[in-house]
């Protein structure tokens, strides 16, 4: 893959067809522990697109059960503000994911250019998309855990931000803990950091809280010279709001970053919060699923909650016929 021979054009294509002739392979956006993330284009259709190639002989069994549930999960949502997963390609060695390409950056990136903060209504509609996101994944009974400004990229001519890397994602039943612990420190709920078992959505909405918190301060919330000190904030749930923040925003703020998760807002009331009113709907979604998919994740629900996680995979396909139809 990736061939050195041939012309090279200046997003570094090679002239030979690369991944099972679908694909030019292009310049290496960036690596991991056990992936390497290359710029890859359709050979009959031109699209530009992101492949992530898992070098499978690296993983042990616990990356490797992270990886079943990344292409599991992303698999089951599709939604205008999730990164979509448009194909998977395996072989006996490498697994690659072919991503929708995200060309204008990353969400932490974008905070450390605006010092101090974003303007709170340009923080509001990249805030609203988010959490129409991780609203979507609950709906699916899907959890992300590792929400973080790192994890969302722009796309600049579609108007939207998105959701990415669901490498720690997991399925869940409504009302059942989960144990894993994972995750960034920083980001991370004081019940997954105190290795306790955990409900899954209010872990994804104490990451939310602190993804706002940095939208409009600039800076995380919880942040220490060294890591131990962090951990004692973060349990401690210790942290302060700048004066330019707006009394909206800084309530918003401090009924996600609530110690106690069953004090914690639900997505709806987040949504529902003053905060988030008064946005366009229109530049929220640039596109919308279609109608059909209410009920069809109805259905998923429906089935998550009567089954065992174990048992779902009979199910999934379900689900995963759904992603195929969607296709473009």
């Amino acid at each position: 893959f990736c061939a050195s021979d041939g012309p090279v054009d200046p997003r570094g294509f090679s002239g030979r067809l690369d991944l099972s002739g679908l694909y030019h392979l292009g310049r290496t956006l960036g690596r991991g522990h056990f992936a390497v993330v290359k710029l890859g284009r359709h050979v009959n259709t031109g699209q530009l697109v992101a492949v992530k190639m898992i070098d499978k002989t690296k993983l042990d069994v616990m990356a490797a059960s992270h990886l079943l549930q990344e292409v599991r999960c992303m698999r089951l949502v599709q939604h205008p503000n999730v990164v979509r997963l448009y194909e998977v390609i395996d072989t006996p060695t490498t697994l690659y994911l072919v991503m929708e390409l995200a060309e204008g950056g990353d969400l932490y990136d974008y905070i450390l250019r605006h010092e101090g903060g974003v303007a709170e209504g340009t923080a509001k509609r990249h805030f609203a998309q988010i959490v129409r996101a991780v609203s979507y994944c609950h709906q699916l009974c899907v959890v992300h855990r590792d929400l973080k400004p790192e994890n969302v990229v722009f796309f600049p001519q579609q108007g939207a931000v998105k959701l990415t890397d669901f490498g720690f994602s997991n399925l869940f039943q409504p009302g059942m803990m989960l144990a894993t612990s994972c995750g960034s420190l920083a980001y991370s709920a004081p019940e997954i950091l105190l290795g306790e078992e955990y409900d899954a959505p209010a872990v994804d909405i104490w990451s939310l809280g602190v993804i706002l918190y940095m939208l409009v301060c600039g800076v995380p919330p919880f942040q220490e010279t060294n890591d131990s000190e962090t951990l004692v904030m973060i349990l401690d749930c210790r942290y302060s709001v700048p004066e330019h923040v707006s009394d909206d925003c800084r309530d918003l703020i401090s009924r996600m970053l609530q110690k106690d998760p069953c004090h914690r807002a639900s997505l709806d009331e987040i949504e529902a919060h003053e905060w988030l009113q008064g946005l366009d709907d229109a530049l929220l979604s640039p596109e919308a699923p279609p109608h059909w998919v209410t009920g069809a994740l109805s259905t998923w629900r429906n089935h998550v909650i009567r089954c065992s996680l174990s048992s779902t995979d009979a199910g999934l396909l379900f689900v995963i016929s759904i992603f195929f139809f969607l296709r473009i």
